[in-house]
């Protein structure tokens, strides 16, 4: 087994070196865990799920995806049946698997498991990336969350918590030598913590200040704030425990596009909107308890509306 790794900038990827395409959230960094234990991944890229839906990635048979959407050209494939446009494989030519699972994590932990039993030592991680990946968790785990969950908040590109690529890799590599308690014990953990802590009261305050109910739907907008502190993106469950699913609205890229992530409530599970459906029909995707996708500037306020009135109808 080679040591998966992030190319060097401007370096070139030979041909038949093994590659695990993921997304850089907990779920895609416990997949390439478990990945890169099993295969000979000699790199790991990260990209957003639309890149793989656009077809703005290259893609061969030299790629493993997980937590992402399908790719035809790919050699093997992980997902927990997410919901979006992209068509699904043919099961008799799948390499890897895909079905209903709490998260990509577990797919791939079972799909391994059974000829590894060294996984074992990963079961804690899988367990807690269910969690968090299906939303099941709880009041505590929002507001004082610890262990595989705080490390997961300190992950999310959503927190907000800056440049999180080479956050990644240092946590790949730690995770497959050090104990949990070791991991956040690292000062790069340890920084991302306290600066959570430390922006959590004007978190508290710019999502209030920007959260407009719509019946049981959240419509978060932060469009109009530069830069948006740091903060868990659940929390705004516990500001508004009445409400069941939640539209979190902010700028892309230099402002080219807006993003838009919906997502049922932690707390309040009564939801029935299938978001990852929901969002396939705005150019989208996801799985039934979140998703995203992205607008044109010009046509976004009406196109949020629509996904509101669609929520709506669900929540009526």
């Amino acid at each position: 087994m080679v040591e998966a790794r992030v190319p060097a900038p401007g370096e070139t990827r030979k041909g038949g070196e093994l590659r695990l395409v993921t997304r850089g959230d907990l779920d895609g960094l416990t997949c390439a865990l478990l990945i890169s234990d099993c295969e000979d991944v000699e790199w790991v890229r990260l990209v957003h799920p639309q890149q793989i839906a656009n077809r703005e990635i290259t893609i061969t048979h030299r790629d493993i995806l997980a937590n992402l959407p399908y790719h035809s050209d790919c050699g093997k494939w992980f997902d927990n049946v997410r919901s979006s446009s992209a068509a699904l494989p043919p099961e008799e030519d799948l390499g890897g698997a895909y079905r209903k699972a709490p998260s990509a994590a577990r797919v791939v932990y079972d799909y391994y498991r059974p000829q590894r039993a060294e996984l074992e030592r990963y079961t804690g991680l899988v367990d807690d990336v269910d969690r968090l990946d299906s939303g099941t968790l709880t009041r505590e785990d929002v507001i004082h969350p610890s262990g595989y969950i705080l490390l997961g908040f300190t992950l999310d590109p959503r927190s907000g918590l800056g440049a999180y690529e080479d956050y990644f890799h240092l946590l790949l590599g730690a995770l497959k030598q050090q104990k949990l308690e070791h991991v956040l014990a690292l000062p790069e953990v340890v920084e991302r913590v306290a600066r959570m802590k430390e922006q959590d009261s004007g978190f508290r305050a710019v999502t209030l200040e920007h959260t407009r109910e719509h019946g049981d739907v959240l419509l978060t907008d932060f469009r109009p704030v530069y830069p948006i502190p740091s903060g868990n993106r659940f929390l705004v469950y516990t500001l508004f425990p009445e409400a069941s699913v939640s539209v979190r609205v902010h700028w892309g890229p230099d402002r080219q596009e807006v993003i838009v992530a919906v997502a049922h409530s932690v707390l309040n599970r009564t939801c029935r909107t299938d978001i990852g459906e929901l969002m396939s029909r705005f150019g989208g995707g996801g799985h039934a308890g979140a998703g995203s996708c992205v607008f044109k500037p010009g046509e976004a306020d009406a196109r949020i509306a629509e996904v509101i009135v669609a929520l709506r109808a669900d929540t009526a």
